[in-house]
């Protein structure tokens, strides 16, 4: 079987920057074995698996699913960005706004100028107790830390310890998380920065994560009283996305840059 494949750079508009994403689109799922093996043969963060809704002939809704190299996801934010633009770009071109039905719901991209809003569901964040290791780990002491669930927040200082952090990923791998989100203030343009360390996942650092800031954004926005940030994402690679707060929502935009389109052998 020959299935299209596409790889994007997410949450940039210049290649070799943002976060790259897989989209292997596919006429069903299949086996989940099969779809593992696909992702850990792309070894990129995530690959997308979007498969056309049968119930909706006109095109516009696709059941969507996220595999890293070596586990299935409930929410990547990045590889939702660049399966939208291939649905927008190249499956059905010219379509404005495409429906993802995913396990964290219906999930909405849509064409935003010359880059493209998403709507996912925001995440509820709770000040936590610093976990034994996790400053050893990170190698710098969090002002404040907070989980949403699944990861844990670390807030620092400053920009600069954010951008200059060397933490021990194995240290990381071993706490009682999926992975551990670093933010502080931004200087300049931007309202905060981050980073992600997820080794857990098979994701050592990622470099730019629309799941992570569907807790970000209601983190500062309870910190500040604002619903909107302009967020950087402070990896080698470096990402840039608009973010607001509507609700229980994050809508998060950014653009999307093509790499690579062919197609694989299954």
């Amino acid at each position: 079987m020959r299935v299209p494949i596409f790889q994007l750079d997410a949450f940039t508009t210049r290649r070799f920057a943002g976060n790259p994403a897989a989209v292997v689109v596919l006429d069903a799922f299949g086996d989940d074995s099969l779809l593992q093996a696909v992702a850990a043969e792309n070894n990129l963060a995530e690959t997308a698996f979007p498969v056309r809704s049968s119930d909706t002939p006109s095109g516009g809704r696709f059941r969507l699913r996220w595999f890293t190299p070596t586990v299935e996801v409930p929410l990547c934010g990045h590889a939702t960005l660049a399966a939208g633009a291939v649905v927008a770009e190249r499956l059905e071109p010219g379509r404005n706004s495409v429906v993802f039905d995913t396990l964290s719901g219906p999930l909405r991209v849509q064409r935003d100028g010359s880059a493209y809003r998403m709507d996912l569901p925001a995440r509820t964040v709770r000040a936590v107790p610093p976990p034994p290791g996790l400053s050893a780990a990170l190698g710098v002491t969090p002002t404040q830390t907070a989980g949403d669930g699944g990861n844990y927040l670390a807030l620092l200082a400053g920009e600069a310890e954010v951008r200059s952090l060397r933490p021990d990923l194995a240290a990381i791998a071993r706490l009682d998380c999926r992975g551990v989100v670093v933010t502080a203030p931004g200087e300049g343009r931007y309202d905060f920065v981050s980073r992600y360390f997820a080794p857990a996942k098979g994701i050592p650092e990622d470099p730019v994560t629309g799941g992570a800031h569907c807790a970000l954004v209601p983190f500062w926005a309870a910190r500040t009283g604002r619903d909107t940030f302009l967020a950087h994402q402070a990896s080698r690679r470096g990402g840039e996305l608009a973010c607001r707060l509507v609700g229980d929502r994050v809508q998060l935009t950014g653009s999307c840059v093509f790499y690579l389109e062919g197609h694989v052998e299954l």
